[in-house]
Order: structure tokens, then C-alpha cells, then sequence
């Protein structure tokens, strides 16, 4: 469990100023200071378990990203699953692409939440949800490790919720920022301006956000340009915008709240991926030249409208509706999959998938405390989702994955009692889900088969028990056992149907991935610090395994168990110094086929190698600030020798340390931040490259080199 470090006014200010966040006020260094600690020794709330509740009484691991630390991080590098790797022990490495196919929590996918709704794609994931909003606009994150059901579907691995800024203070505020990165040569230059208006007026409060990005090309430690996926999609060569909206009016106890974002990222297509030499050690690489069709692309909108009632009928009562779009094109591609000898009977088709999802949704959330006896507090909700997916080829608009049709209704309830040093809580949601999809004619290369249109439903209760003893000053227990759901990949099996007179009702049962995760850890927080460990055992009797063979994945329902520890502190032995680290062994597991032993380790599209992080801040004086951090990741050799069928699955990863550097100081002019990311300029294969795509000439990317990054704020 993490919460927020009690780092010096430098840090506190240099975050709040690089981020923009205009509701916060300077304040003298004593002041910042005395702040710092008391944030860090009370109990830090966090909102993702549907309410607000203090950490001390969640049993389960709990991991707050706040300000000072992404501003540190988002400065290093602008990316948002590399200060998830950071921070979150659970996490595994960065892929550095727009593509975040192999990054997982546990072993596991997590729900990606955005104030709440909900930005993962499970009915047809193409693992370009990493990307969805602008760093600059997030306040802080909240992670629950481990599976939940709280939110929804498709928290097997847990929940990561961004929570973007708001206003805090009257009055109106512009702020500017502008961020720039290079490794000194012509076509690598990074870019990054922002614009933020707060404005805060009795009871009612406006916060906005522009931005425009530009990312050029990338070089590794032997000053090599990085391969890019011109396929799966890259930040490298891209630009974007973000466009960011809150506006919320107060009414006594009640609450109203706007919120709208509107997210792009685009490649430029201005190079395109050169094959390396795997076997001498040569990764991929990248020229100059234009890819066929149009670059990968990311379209996110996202909408809601909250109300909140502090005291409804003695309780806290919170409504949300939301809508969420999505649109990920891939690059252009002449895979066999897609080639049909009616449009090329050459068998030379190019053409490029599109994954267009789209929710609209509605969250009901009542907190009555004392609730029926003292100290009983009770969570009664109601969600409803509806989900529409599909996934076409967009260069000659034919249906891959026809459109899936997804509604459920969800209502649940937690009861949470206190009594003395201890509080148990549990609760149940019951899920009811419908799938339904029309009738579609499936790619050439999958015989053109016409499938019947059909619907399938789903009914299931998934359950959560816990507690916490406090049993001594600044020490804690606890003992959790908790389900999350999700589904399997229903698009890609539909889009594989082979044989003849096949109905949908047929092909899809809805039998959900239920992942029951039993953890134990001990905390304790002091007043210079704190400390958590934590053992987990997450297990999933009917999993769902995606295997490569000949470059085409295959869907395998089968049990995973994955075991693990973790443990994360930090510490401040002096007003100007403070430390922090994490390690996270992971060890997951599946069998070959149904009923066999579970003796095959999980892969590297499922898991991330064990991991060791070391960091330090240090105030070298009034409005500077110096982080130096190491991120470990151990040696993982898996499944030597094993295959099934024509898959190899035996993958080797040599683990590698980097090094980053982050400073920030006070200027008359305003603040100004220099970081150097990778400062050894270490040369280095990326783990999913190393393990999943060692042989994959076109797919084995190396990692940035030494990268200089120089930032500027000021407040108006």
C-alpha cells in the first residue's frame, strides 16, 4: 500500500506548478511543509471503491499516485504506463508504444477508469486503452491491486482510476506550460504545450485544458533510431491534442458537475519499420518512408454528467452518467487474414483494422454510515452499461467482428462495520448481462461463412469479505478475499468462425473469467514514514490464454493462478531528504490443455518480469528539487523447451536497471524543470520484446536511450 510521501515545499510546489493544477495556492516553505506531513500521516481517502474511504480500512493493497509524483514522473516521460510501472509494484514494464499489449496488474488486465468510467475495451480489446487523456489534466491515480467487481467487468487485475484536477481556489487563474525533450538529433524532437483557465466563483467552479503534442523519433543506447510498429501503433512520429472541460455548480448540500474531454493521438507516417537481425543481437529499427494507408490512430471522447448529495435520507448519495467513444485504427497490413481473391486475386491486399467501441452508462451510489446501529456503514448501488463494439477493415469497410451488442444491469451492496481497532466489510454484486449480435458473413480467409445472428445472457454474484486490525499505534493487518469478472475475448472468436451452419447462440457461451484474489499484508505508517507488505494468491478456474501460433491468435479457455508479494515504502529522515522503493515477485501459472497440471508459466502477453524500484528526493534549497530513481527488472526464463502444437513457448529475458534523473527550481519567470530519462544511456531490448517477439525480426524494439527533457510553468 502507498500513499503520498511527505516530501519538502520544493517538491509540492515544482508539482503543482508543472501540472498546472490552478486551484492550488503558494505557501510559505513552513507552511508546505506541515502540510506535507499531516497529508501524509492521516488517512489518505481514496473514491475508487465507490465511496470515499480511508485506506486504513480497505483490506487490500492500496496504491495513491499523488501530484508531486506524476508531475516528477510526467517529466521524465510523458507516458502514462511508465509511472504506473513506477509506483505500482504489480505493474509491468512500459511497452514505450501506443500499444500496451503485454502491460498488465498482476498478471491480470485492470480496469482503466477515467473519474470513474470506465476506458477499458473487454468485448473486443485491441490494447490501445493506455492512451485516452492528457497527463497535464490528472490530479493523481488511484490502483487497487488485485480482482474487484466495485466498478464492473474486466477488473481481474484491479482498478486504476485516473482522477483529473478540479478547482480549489476563488478566483481566476491561466496557467502556461510547455515541455521539451530531445537526444540531439534532426528528427527527434518531443513537443508539449498547455493552456489551463480556473476559475472559482462562490459556489460555482470552471476548469479548462488545451493542449498540442508533437513526437518525433526516438534513439536507443548505441544512438540507433527505435523501430516503430507502424501496425499495432507507436508514439513515436505522432502529434495529439487534448481538449478538457469541468464545470460544476454547488447547491448546499448538493452538487452538479459537467465534465468533457476530447482526445487525439495520430501517427504522422513519415517513417516505417526496418526489420532487425535477432540472432547477432540487432533490434528493430526504423527509415524514412511512408507506410501504406493511413498511421494508427487513437479517437477518445468522454462524457459525464455527476450529481451528489451529501446528506440524502442520512447518506451520501452520488449519480453519474456517462458516455464514452472510442476508435483505434490500426496500421495497414497484408497479413493473409485479410486478403479475398474477389477484390485481389493477386493476393496483395492491403488493408487495416478498426476497433470502434462505444458505452453509454449510468452509476447509482447511496453511503448511509450508522446505518439500522452504530459504526454500521451501508453501500447500496446500481449500474447500468451498454456496450457496443465491433471491428471492421477499414480500407474496404468489410466486417471482421460483427457488431456486439452488450447490456447489463448490476445493482450491489457492501456492509462495512467498525468496532474499535477493526473493521470488517463485505458485500455482494450480482451481475446480469446480455450479448447479442446480427447475422454477418465472416472474412474469406475464414471460408466467407455466414453465421446466424443469436444473443446469449449471463447471470452472476461475485463477492468481497474483509478486514482490518489496527492493532497497534501506527501498525495495521488485514486479510481480504475478493472476485472481479470479465470476458473473454468474444470478438475474436466470432471473427474465426470457420466451419458452416454456425449460429451465434452456439458459438458464444457468456461464462465470465471469475478471478477470486485472497491476500494477507501488514502496513505501518509513522511520522516519517511507512511501510506495506503484502501476499496475494489470485486463481481464475476458467481463464482465458490468448496463444501465437504461425502469427494467429488463439483464444484457450483455461485455469490461471498467480501468486505473488510485494512490498513498498518510503522514508524521510531529514526535512530535505526523503527515499522511497518497491519490489513485486510475481509467479503465475496455466496448463497446457484443460485438466492438465498447472506447470506452464505465464507469458510475457500476460505478465511482468519480478521488479525493484529505488528512489530518492533531495531540497537542496528553498524551491529546488532533485529525484534520482532505478527501476530493477530480474532475468525471467520460462517454459524452456515446452511447445504445444506449432507454438514455442519457451521465453528468456535478460533484465536490465535504468537510471532517471528529475530537478526542478523556482525562477523569477516561473518554474523550470530538467530531467534526464535512461541517464546511463543503458542499451537494452524491452522485456515483451526480449520474451514474446525474441525471434520476430520486425518486432523486437529497444528501449530510449539518454534523453534530455527541459520543462517551463507559470501561473497568471
Amino acid at each position: 500500500m502507498r500513499t503520498p510521501k511527505p516530501l519538502s515545499l520544493a517538491v509540492a510546489v515544482a508539482c503543482s506548478l508543472m501540472t498546472l493544477p490552478p486551484a492550488f495556492a503558494q505557501e510559505t516553505a513552513d507552511q508546505e511543509q506541515a502540510t506535507e506531513n499531516r497529508e501524509a500521516m492521516a488517512s489518505v481517502v481514496v473514491t475508487a471503491t465507490r465511496g470515499a474511504k480511508a485506506v486504513d480500512k480497505i483490506p487490500g493493497a492500496v496504491t495513491v499516485i499523488g501530484q508531486q509524483d506524476l508531475a516528477a514522473q510526467y517529466q521524465i516521460a510523458d507516458d502514462p504506463s511508465a509511472a504506473l510501472a513506477t509506483f505500482v509494484p504489480g505493474y509491468s514494464p512500459s511497452r514505450q508504444k501506443m500499444s500496451s499489449t503485454g502491460e498488465s496488474l498482476r498478471g491480470r488486465q485492470p480496469l482503466i477508469l477515467l473519474d470513474g468510467i470506465p476506458q477499458s475495451n473487454p468485448l473486443r480489446a485491441g490494447m490501445r486503452e493506455g492512451y485516452f487523456a492528457d497527463s497535464a489534466i490528472i490530479e493523481r491515480i488511484e490502483v487497487i491491486s488485485g480482482a474487484s467487481a466495485v466498478q464492473g467487468m474486466g477488473a481481474t487485475g484491479g482498478i486504476i482510476n485516473y482522477i483529473t484536477k478540479s478547482p480549489r481556489k476563488d478566483g481566476t487563474a491561466v496557467g502556461v506550460n510547455a515541455r521539451a525533450a530531445t537526444q540531439f538529433r534532426s528528427d527527434n524532437l518531443e513537443w508539449k504545450t498547455g493552456v489551463t483557465v480556473s476559475h472559482k466563483s462562490g459556489a460555482f467552479d470552471l476548469l479548462g485544458y488545451a493542449s498540442v503534442q508533437r513526437r518525433g523519433m526516438s534513439y536507443d543506447g548505441r544512438g540507433r533510431r527505435l523501430g516503430i510498429d507502424n501496425v499495432q501503433g507507436d508514439t513515436l512520429d505522432t502529434h495529439g491534442h487534448d481538449l478538457f472541460l469541468k464545470l460544476g455548480r454547488d447547491f448546499g448540500d448538493q452538487r452538479i458537475q459537467l465534465t468533457l474531454n476530447r482526445f487525439d493521438l495520430k501517427g504522422d507516417g513519415d517513417y516505417r519499420n526496418e526489420s532487425g537481425v535477432p540472432v547477432a543481437g540487432i533490434p528493430t529499427s526504423s527509415v524514412p518512408g511512408t507506410p501504406e494507408g493511413l498511421p494508427p490512430e487513437n479517437k477518445v471522447r468522454t462524457a459525464s454528467l455527476d450529481y451528489r448529495h451529501a446528506d440524502l435520507a442520512g447518506g451520501a448519495f452520488t449519480a453519474q452518467l456517462f458516455k464514452h467513444d472510442f476508435e483505434s485504427l490500426f496500421g495497414a497490413t497484408q497479413t493473409a487474414t485479410f486478403q479475398d481473391p474477389a477484390l485481389d486475386p493477386t493476393r496483395k491486399l492491403w488493408d487495416q483494422s478498426q476497433i470502434v467501441a462505444d458505452k453509454t452508462g449510468a452509476r447509482v451510489t447511496w453511503v448511509r454510515p450508522d446505518a439500522f446501529v452504530q459504526g454500521l456503514e451501508a453501500t447500496l448501488g446500481l449500474d447500468l452499461l451498454r456496450d457496443h463494439s465491433l471491428q471492421r477493415l477499414a480500407a474496404t469497410n468489410r466486417t471482421w467482428v460483427p457488431e456486439l451488442k452488450f447490456e447489463s444491469y448490476a445493482p450491489f451492496a457492501q456492509l462495512e462495520y467498525e468496532f474499535g481497532p477493526v473493521t470488517v466489510r463485505g458485500g455482494v454484486r450480482h451481475e446480469n448481462a446480455k450479448l447479442a449480435v446480427d447475422t454477418y458473413t465472416t472474412l474469406a480467409a475464414y471460408g466467407s461463412r455466414r453465421v446466424e445472428g443469436g444473443s446469449t445472457e449471463f447471470s452472476k454474484a461475485v463477492k468481497n469479505i474483509g478486514a482490518v486490525w489496527r492493532f497497534a499505534p501506527q501498525w495495521s493487518v488485514f486479510a481480504g478475499s475478493s472476485e472481479g469478472f470479465g470476458l473473454p475475448d468474444a470478438g475474436r472468436l466470432l471473427r474465426e468462425v470457420r466451419l458452416p451452419n454456425q449460429s451465434v447462440s452456439n458459438l458464444i457461451t457468456l461464462q465470465p473469467v471469475v478471478t477470486r484474489n485472497n491476500e494477507i499484508g501488514v502496513n505501518w505508517r509513522g511520522a516519517r514514514g511507512q511501510l506495506g507488505l503484502s501476499r496475494y494468491d489470485s486463481r481464475s478456474k476458467l481463464g482465458s490464454v490468448l496463444r501465437i501460433t504461425d502469427g494467429v491468435g488463439v483464444l484457450e479457455r483455461l485455469p490461471v493462478v498467480v501468486k505473488g508479494w510485494e512490498v513498498s515504502g518510503d522514508w524521510r529522515p531529514t526535512k530535505d531528504w526523503s527515499m522511497f522503493g518497491s519490489y513485486a515477485r510475481t509467479d503465475g501459472k496455466t496448463a497446457a490443455t484443460q485438466g492438465a497440471p498447472l506447470d506452464l508459466a505465464l507469458g510475457a502477453r500476460s505478465q511482468g518480469p519480478d521488479k525493484a524500484v529505488l528512489g530518492a528526493n533531495w531540497r537542496p534549497l528553498a524551491g529546488a528539487q532533485l529525484r534520482l530513481q532505478a527501476t530493477h527488472l530480474f532475468d525471467r526464463h520460462i517454459n524452456i523447451g515446452r511447445r504445444i502444437g506449432a507454438t514455442d513457448l519457451e521465453e528468456k529475458f535478460e533484465g536490465y536497471t535504468l537510471v532517471d534523473l528529475s530537478s526542478s527550481f523556482d525562477t523569477g519567470y516561473g518554474r523550470v524543470g530538467v530531467s534526464v530519462e535512461n541517464l546511463l544511456d543503458k542499451q537494452y531490448v524491452g522485456y515483451y520484446s526480449q520474451a514474446a517477439a525474441a525471434t520476430d525480426a520486425g518486432n523486437t524494439y529497444a528501449g530510449r536511450g539518454r534523453t534530455l527533457a527541459v520543462s517551463w510553468s507559470r501561473m497568471f
